[in-house]
């Protein structure tokens, strides 16, 4: 599999520089592509995309409403997704001192791929004003400005830094999330569930309080409460089992769980089976998933929840489950060799584990 950061590559640049010169006569295509290239191979994917902010900057009108003219006649000619997100990132380097002309291009920019780590950069300088530009944008006609409000503003976004005033007082980001808790577009929903997601971590009693203000009747705001409490209840957390009527007591016997090796090379399959007898003597709804247990670099384990299935079991009621899980490296994850673990999680309480080795 290639790398991400090969999305940045010789042919992207070519075509960048292309399309900056066909907007700017100025614009010196064969020196930016040997000024942007150098020392390539030895960036990550997020110092290329940083990279390509600075080194643009200098091939650019030194004015900066000029530099953005620039960005806005080219942007229909550059591929869209995570390497358009060098024009928010351009805006966040040297746009803090013109913010409501930066505010309309990170809005106008989004829909090319996501202004949500720019954004951030201006909450940083100056959070209040930010975060009320961010309000209005809840209300914005279009899906991925109202997203933005949303994820530019999460306390915990993935691969940005912590928004510490959010983790110390959750309400200031809530008027955001109520205006888009029943948003008709799921690329909306699914942010409002990762914020919500984010705020349970710190302030587990302040985002059950609020989601269960919500009309849960609403399909699109029962989607969101259910995957905002996604991380409670794979801890067991009996508030949130509680909201959507899982079990508390539960009464199951697990048997037959079975691995279909004791040691599996990288790139294979491991598959497990299990049965659970129902015990009670009234249906319990449960949440079933499964823990892998990863050593790290160090040898310390690290745990990964995944979801098995949800289901009612009736009284005496038996199910059989298979799951097939596959190891490989991927981006976000590395596999080392050695012991691992697996789990068997059932409404947040361990019932079984096993261990088996994975060879490299």
């Amino acid at each position: 599999m290639e790398p991400l950061k090969e999305m940045f590559n010789k042919a992207f640049y070519q075509h960048f520089a292309n399309s900056f010169a066909s907007v700017n006569p100025h614009f010196n295509a064969a020196v930016f592509i040997k000024a942007v290239t150098k020392n390539l191979d030895e960036l990550s994917l997020n110092a290329r995309l940083r990279n390509t902010s600075i080194v643009l900057q200098q091939f650019l009108p030194a004015a900066y409403e000029k530099a953005i003219k620039v960005l806005y006649d080219v942007a229909p000619l550059l591929p869209t997704g995570y390497t358009a997100l060098v024009l928010p990132d351009f805006v966040a380097l040297y746009g803090k001192a013109y913010f409501s002309l930066s505010m309309e291009a990170l809005r106008d920019f989004t829909s090319l791929g996501s202004s949500e780590f720019a954004i951030r950069e201006f909450l940083k300088t100056d959070f209040k004003k930010t975060l009320t530009v961010m309000h209005k944008w809840a209300d914005d006609k279009d899906h991925h400005v109202r997203r933005l409000a949303s994820e530019g503003s999460r306390p915990r976004l993935p691969w940005s830094f912590k928004l510490d005033e959010v983790i110390k007082e959750p309400a200031l980001t809530t008027g955001i999330l109520e205006k888009l808790k029943a948003d008709e577009t799921l690329y909306v929903r699914k942010s409002v569930a990762n914020h919500l997601n984010d705020i349970s971590k710190d302030n587990t009693a302040y985002m059950l309080q609020l989601v269960k203000g919500w009309d849960s009747t609403h399909p699109h705001t029962a989607w969101i409460i259910k995957h905002a409490s996604r991380t409670l209840i794979k801890k067991g957390d009996q508030e949130s089992l509680a909201i959507f009527n899982f079990e508390k007591e539960v009464k199951v016997r697990l048997d037959k769980f079975r691995l279909s090796a004791a040691t599996i090379q990288l790139g294979e399959v491991l598959q497990f089976e299990l049965q659970l007898t129902s015990e009670k003597t009234t249906p319990q709804k449960l949440v079933i998933d499964y823990i892998i247990h990863y050593p790290k670099a160090s040898g310390e384990l690290s745990a990964k929840v995944f979801k098995l299935k949800e289901i009612t079991l009736l009284p005496g009621q038996e199910v059989k489950l298979t799951k097939q899980q596959l190891f490989k490296d991927l981006t976000t994850r590395k596999h080392y060799a050695g012991k691992h673990g697996i789990a068997i999680m059932v409404n947040g309480k361990v019932l079984a584990e096993k261990n088996f080795r994975l060879t490299l």
